[in-house]
């Protein structure tokens, strides 16, 4: 008897914060979330989408797109309607974790557990674990099965140091995001500000800016295909 071949699973996780102070809102960066998205359905993929609080995402006003992108991400839009609090979520349900940005992940990301839960438990298992731009925020904190930072001595990258002073952000942060995973052992690698970079260590996919979606996603399609 022939079964039929079951889709690869993927979770994406996103943020639920959506200020960075009183005068400023955030939330997802979307063209972080819809491109990958897009790629990942046209790839096969099965999506799942989780964040810390569940329910609807925020979206960072100033990654709306313009009107030729946004009809041809209505349904990733709609994806964000209602997500999956990520303390629902089994790793045994899926194949890979993507993280994708915006400056609401600094937030929310780092600090929780169940991420983190999820994170050591894809890594234990040899999974993919991705991440594009803030989205690494979410690997601060997380640890392998032993203890050690799940990050330390992995070639990644991510929003650099450099970018955040350029978007005038960097004293808005909890952290940089590049300072602190290079604390933590990461050896990070930078390209130039805003071109596509996408660093692949072993399951761990990392892109470094929103100009990286599309590439990560492709690597991560690929790593799923192996």
């Amino acid at each position: 008897m022939i079964t039929e071949k079951k889709h690869k699973r993927i979770l994406m996780v996103v943020t639920s914060h959506d200020r960075i102070d009183a005068d400023r809102a955030t939330g997802l960066w979307f063209e972080e979330f819809a491109l990958p998205y897009v790629e990942f359905k046209s790839g096969g993929l099965a999506v799942a989408v989780a964040s810390p609080r569940g329910g609807a995402a925020p979206i960072d006003p100033r990654s709306e797109p313009k009107s030729e992108a946004a009809s041809a991400w209505a349904e990733a839009r709609q994806a964000l309607q209602q997500t999956k609090p990520l303390a629902s979520v089994n790793a045994e349900d899926f194949d890979a974790i993507f993280l994708p940005g915006g400056h609401g992940t600094m937030f929310d990301l780092p600090g929780n557990d169940a991420l983190h839960r999820l994170l050591q438990a894809f890594v234990g298992a040899d999974k993919v674990v991705a991440a594009v731009c803030h989205g690494p925020a979410g690997l601060v904190g997380a640890k392998r099965s032993n203890g050690t930072p799940l990050v330390a001595g992995k070639t990644i990258t991510a929003f650099t140091d450099d970018e955040e002073r350029a978007a005038g952000l960097d004293g808005a942060m909890p952290f940089l995001l590049e300072t602190k995973l290079r604390e933590m052992g990461a050896r990070f690698v930078v390209r130039p500000n805003w071109s596509s970079h996408v660093e692949q260590d072993g399951r761990l996919i990392t892109g470094q800016n929103p100009q990286s979606s599309g590439d990560t996603a492709r690597a991560i399609i690929e790593a799923l295909k192996k």
